[in-house]
């Protein structure tokens, strides 16, 4: 399969000079992500610098609107400031990018490594013009490297949690893909925080990528053009509901019953389905924007009719709209996706409570462009045994579970209230 290597920048680290708003470098630390400052801070750089304010203008179109993968690229500045600020930034934290493509080019699978080594991934679907709709380029993005939640169904999952992720490397990973399509002439469309992580437990660094991607000084992509996920972090969910963003929020709930949401996305355990949605209820009525819940077909596990009425009672009367998501095949697991006409049946039992729900098409499969599965390969095959055992455990879970059992495990480490 075709893999496209990116060029990457690499910048010295950085330390405090007395009377200097931001640190200048040393090579002690990491340099900060210069994508990461808003617009405000970049100009206070420049002003304690003994520069005008207009080059932090100019610095800002060639980060967000041009096509440089470094400072020294931007020729618009003097010699000695492209020099000065190549020193005290990282123009961009992806350190290294691998590129698979597939579906005839309407996927791109993005392999990101960070200066420190961690992986994180990033999806290109593209849209083609027909049947009277404009080209969509929709961009999937990492809020985490690794993941706490632990979806068995998912990559991510299977990584456990590194950290989180800095406001610039969130949103490098879009102007990575920004500057690809901006060599064929087009332009991303639709953001959406459904890679690697849980973002409402990242969410101050979330909330910061949010505004610099919809800041027209910046990327300029209007707010409901921007999706950030959550596979039901309730108190994640209220914050926003009280600062009244127009993006949508999307909510991974993959099972309508506790006992077996507590199996499926273990925080369920900590927040229980009913308290996600209503927590989402109450951000669709504030924010009048519909809340999208993702849910992951699995054969046998979450398909049945049962679970089709149940997801039907529990959303009736809200302002949503179900995307029903064939399983993609995810090492480790002994499950698979639902067959094609058990998705189609599950979804005329939606359609005909009134609910408004769209089933899927899985992108990218042939180079694992699901979340994680790429990083996940990085990571080796853990032991024989060890798989085998998770898949048993599985086994007994979900059977427990479809009996109607909940579990007595506590929910995952590391997924506390988010910051």
């Amino acid at each position: 399969m075709p893999t496209t290597p990116v060029p990457s920048t690499r910048a010295p680290a950085l330390t405090e000079r007395p009377g200097s708003a931001l640190p200048v470098a040393t090579p002690s630390t990491t340099p900060p992500g210069l994508s990461g400052l808003d617009p405000a801070e970049l100009e206070s750089w420049f002003v304690e610098h003994g520069q005008p304010r207009y080059r932090a203008r100019q610095v800002a179109d060639a980060l967000w609107r041009g096509t440089a993968t470094s400072a020294e690229e931007v020729r618009t500045l003097p010699a000695d400031l492209r020099e000065a600020l190549g020193r005290h930034f990282s123009w961009d934290t992806l350190a290294d990018t691998e590129v698979r493509v597939t579906d005839g080019g309407e996927t791109e699978k993005a392999l990101h490594r960070l200066a420190d080594g961690a992986l994180v991934e990033s999806v290109l679907m593209r849209y083609p013009a027909r049947e009277g709709r404009r080209e969509r380029n929709t961009l999937c993005i990492s809020s985490q490297a690794g993941c706490a939640v632990g979806c068995p169904f998912c990559a991510t999952g299977e990584l456990g949690f590194e950290r989180d992720l800095s406001t610039a490397e969130i949103v490098d990973q879009v102007r990575h893909a920004a500057r690809r399509l901006a060599h064929e002439g087009g332009h991303l469309t639709n953001i959406v925080f459904m890679g690697m992580g849980e973002p409402l437990l990242n969410l101050d660094r979330v909330l910061a990528a949010v505004d610099a991607l919809n800041d027209r000084r910046r990327l300029g992509l209007g707010a409901r053009h921007i999706t950030v996920s959550t596979s039901g972090v309730v108190p994640g969910i209220r914050r926003l509901t009280g600062l009244g963003p127009q993006f949508t929020l999307a909510v991974s709930l993959h099972a309508a019953r506790d006992a077996l949401r507590d199996v499926l996305v273990p925080l369920n355990r900590r927040w229980p389905v009913a308290e996600v949605v209503a927590a989402a209820r109450d951000h669709a009525s504030s924010t009048g924007r519909r809340i999208s819940y993702e849910y992951t077909m699995i054969g046998g596990i979450n398909d049945t009719d049962e679970d089709a009425l149940a997801l039907a009672e529990l959303l009736r009367d809200e302002h949503a709209h179900v995307n029903l998501i064939p399983m993609n095949p995810v090492a480790h697991t002994p499950w698979q996706s639902s067959p094609a006409d058990v998705i189609e049946r599950f979804a005329g039992r939606l359609r005909a409570a009134r609910i408004p729900v769209t089933i899927r098409r899985n992108r990218g499969v042939e180079v694992g462009a699901a979340c994680g599965q790429l990083a996940a390969e990085r990571a080796g095959e853990p032991p024989v045994a060890s798989v085998a055992r998770r898949r048993e455990r599985l086994v007994r879970e979900s059977a427990a579970a479809l009996r109607g059992e909940r579990s007595t495990d506590e929910a995952p480490a590391n997924t506390g209230e988010g910051s």
